[in-house]
């Protein structure tokens, strides 16, 4: 019994100092996924005779230098277009509101009939008139505007889901911490897969060897695919909004492609934007950016994720949009960016260690084949 108690005691203090120190394992563990992409190139830079640790700054830097390299080409359109944003969006949802106005049935169908019958006593009192009675916007009475609604729950969204950009310090620091790792596990990562194996009894030690072997390739190979659909979307975004004469296209294009590294909820709010941009020329153009968006989603994830991944993690949706959700709630954005690896890493010892070695059951996952 006190032997129990203890261990449970160690788990619940384990547990707790895991939860203080949430934020850092969070970037702990982006730390180590950017390092496993790292020691792949090193990997490759090895057969030049180029030592691990220098191959893994050279890695890091020269990623480092290209990102600083296009983020300078692109500056002063994505300053210029980014003020274009901050200036027009809200003109747009006010567009959106006077067009939602104008087909009460249309927006009363979307959202449950409140909005359809929220506006119609105001409708009857000017029948006959002609005249549209706008709602008020002073007052103890006065209704919101759809703006309004929309930038109190962004900004309460915001606070919630960005809490670590009120200091600059701390977003520095973690970034700093992200790169440190990326080096170190890049560098040498069979000396930590080693010191986890050692972890365990001389009996399971082949066996925990070979699924963080397998783990490891997955995370490696859905960062990597992430990477390239993060650039693929961004590019594809800004040439399909410029052919249909989108303003800020570029920048909306960079959101595209930053979004893409959350998958499901990111290319969603991806689409927000670009679509509400289209809206301020015409609610037909806006229907062709959403189609558009649209399209190019079903392309990405029926035809370029499969091909990069090759079936890739086989992780259910539904199970991926939950998990996402939690992980957002818990500990909110760096959660929800974290929440599918995170997902794969539970994923696949349960497979290999449960569902193969417990119940015998075959697991056909080709991407956790080692090389």
């Amino acid at each position: 019994m006190l032997r129990i108690t203890a261990l449970v005691t160690g788990y619940l203090l384990a547990l707790a100092l895991v939860w203080l120190a949430r934020d850092i394992v969070l970037t702990a563990f982006l730390g180590v996924l950017l390092g496993l992409a790292v020691g792949a190139a090193v990997d490759h830079l090895t057969r030049y005779r180029i030592p691990r640790g220098i191959g893994a700054a050279l890695v890091v830097f020269g990623f480092l230098g290209v990102v600083y390299g296009v983020g300078a080409w692109i500056a002063p359109t994505l300053r210029e277009q980014s003020a274009v944003l901050r200036e027009r969006v809200p003109e747009a949802v006010d567009r959106i509101e006077v067009w939602g106005t104008a087909h009460p049935g249309l927006v009363g169908l979307l959202s449950g009939g409140h909005e359809a019958t929220d506006r119609t006593p105001r409708q009857d009192s000017a029948a006959g008139t002609g005249t549209r009675v706008p709602a008020p916007t002073r007052g103890a009475g006065a209704v919101p505007t759809l703006r309004q609604r929309v930038t109190e729950q962004l900004s309460g969204v915001t606070r919630y889901l960005f809490p670590f950009l009120s200091s600059t310090v701390t977003v520095v620091a973690g970034l700093f911490l992200i790169l440190v790792l990326a080096i170190y596990v890049g560098a040498d990562p069979t000396l930590y897969r080693r010191g986890l194996v050692n972890l365990f009894p001389h009996r399971a030690r082949a066996q925990a060897g070979m699924v963080l072997s397998r783990l490891a390739t997955v995370l490696r190979k859905w960062l990597v695919t992430q990477l390239v659909a993060m650039i693929t979307m961004g590019v594809v975004s800004t040439v399909v909004l410029l052919l249909l004469g989108v303003k800020a296209a570029v920048a909306l294009g960079v959101i595209a492609g930053l979004l893409e590294f959350v998958p499901t909820v990111g290319p969603i709010l991806a689409a927000v934007p670009a679509i509400a941009m289209g809206f301020l020329d015409s609610p037909e153009k806006a229907l062709y950016v959403g189609l558009a968006y649209l399209v190019i989603q079903q392309l990405e994830g029926h035809v370029m994720i499969p091909m990069l991944m090759k079936e890739g993690m086989d992780l259910p949706p539904a199970l991926t949009i939950v998990a996402q959700a939690v992980m957002a709630l818990l500990f909110g954005f760096l959660g929800l960016m974290v929440a599918v690896p995170l997902l794969a890493a539970v994923i696949v010892p349960v497979k290999l260690l449960y569902v193969e070695g417990v119940l015998g059951d075959p697991v056909y996952v080709d991407e956790l084949n080692e090389d």
